[in-house]
C-alpha cells in the first residue's frame, strides 16, 4: 500500500494511527485528527445557548401564573379613542400629561383604568361641579367608553387595571363565611354593617353598596376612592375580595321572609309597625282631647 493510500485512509477513520518502527519507538504520525474549526464551534454553542433560552422562556409563560387583571390588551385604537375622550372631560382638570391641576383635580398617573372604571361607571366622574363629595349618578359614558378611557390612561400613567368583563370576581358560597368575616373587619366600620352606609367627619358618607356591581366593588378595593383605604393583594388577596363581594352581593339579594326587613337587622312583622303606629295616634288622640276638654 502506498503512502497516498495510507493518507487515504486515515481520513477515512478521522484519525492518523500511530506508526511503530522497527526499533520499537512510534513516529511521528503525518496526519491531524480532523477539528471542528473556531467557528463552527461559536456557532454550535450559540444555538445550544438560543435553544435553552428558548425552552426556559417557554416553560416559564405556560407555568408562571398570570394576575389576570389584563387578558384583553387595549388596542391602538381604544387607546386614541380614550385620549379624544379625556381631551373632552378630563383635561381641565387632571392636566394634559395626568399630572393634576391645583385646586381643581388631583393627579391620574399610577391610578390605572380600575380607577377609572370606579369613578366614571358610577357617574361620580366626570364631575361637574369641584365638591368635597361626588355623590353616585347615572354614568356620562358608555361601557366601551368607559374601558377606553381607562386604556389611555393606563398607556399614560400606569397602576392597578380594571378585571376583564369575563372574570369571575364573586366566590362561591362555600366562601361567604370568610367574606362576612373580612366584611365586618375591614369594610362594615364605614359601610355600616348591613352595607347601607354610614356619616363620615367632614360632611361626607361611605356610600351604601346596594347598587354596586361585582366589577366596581372590587375595583373599590384596588384603588381606595375618596375616603376608603387601598386594599392592595398584600393586605385582601384576591380570593378574598372576591369572597367579600359574594358575601355583600348575597346580603342584598336575600329576601326577609315574614315581614319587611328594616335596615337588614332581620324580618319585622307588620303587626309590629302597626301596632307601634297605632299607640302613637292613640296617645296623640288622647292629648288632643284632653286639651280641648
Amino acid at each position: 500500500m502506498t503512502d497516498e493510500d495510507n493518507l487515504d485512509a486515515d481520513a477515512d477513520l478521522g484519525f492518523a494511527p500511530a506508526v511503530v518502527d522497527n526499533a520499537g519507538r512510534t513516529a511521528p504520525t503525518r496526519t491531524a485528527s480532523r477539528r471542528p474549526s473556531g467557528f463552527r464551534r461559536r456557532a454550535a454553542s450559540l444555538a445550544v445557548l438560543i435553544g435553552a433560552l428558548t425552552a426556559v422562556g417557554g416553560g416559564y409563560a405556560m407555568l408562571a401564573p398570570t394576575s389576570g387583571a389584563d387578558d384583553t390588551a387595549a388596542t391602538s385604537q381604544d387607546v386614541e379613542a380614550g385620549r379624544q375622550l379625556y381631551n373632552t372631560s378630563c383635561i381641565t382638570c387632571h392636566g394634559a400629561n395626568l399630572e393634576g391641576v391645583t385646586g381643581r383635580g388631583p393627579t391620574l398617573v399610577g391610578t390605572g383604568s380600575a380607577d377609572v372604571y370606579f369613578q366614571v361607571s358610577t357617574g361620580r366622574m366626570p364631575a361637574p361641579v369641584q365638591g368635597a363629595l361626588e355623590l353616585r349618578k347615572v354614568p356620562k359614558y358608555t361601557e366601551q367608553q368607559i374601558l377606553q378611557l381607562g386604556a389611555f390612561v393606563q398607556s399614560q400613567g400606569g397602576g392597578p387595571q380594571v378585571p376583564p368583563a369575563d372574570a369571575d370576581l364573586r366566590a362561591g358560597s362555600d366562601q361567604l363565611g370568610d367574606g362576612g368575616e373580612l366584611f365586618r373587619l375591614n369594610c362594615a366600620s364605614c359601610h355600616g354593617a348591613t352595607a347601607h352606609g354610614a356619616p363620615l367627619s367632614a360632611g361626607k358618607i361611605a356610600p351604601d353598596l346596594y347598587r354596586s356591581t361585582d366589577r366596581q366593588l372590587y375595583t373599590a378595593m384596588l384603588v381606595g376612592p375618596e375616603n376608603m383605604p387601598v386594599f392592595s393583594n398584600n393586605q385582601i388577596t384576591p380570593e378574598q375580595k372576591k369572597a367579600i363581594i359574594a358575601y355583600v352581593q348575597t346580603m342584598k339579594e336575600a329576601k326577609d321572609p315574614g315581614g319587611a326587613g328594616l335596615g337588614r337587622i332581620g324580618p319585622v312583622a307588620e303587626g309590629l309597625v302597626i301596632w307601634t303606629a297605632g299607640l302613637g295616634v292613640l296617645m296623640v288622640s288622647i292629648l288632643w282631647i284632653g286639651a280641648r276638654l
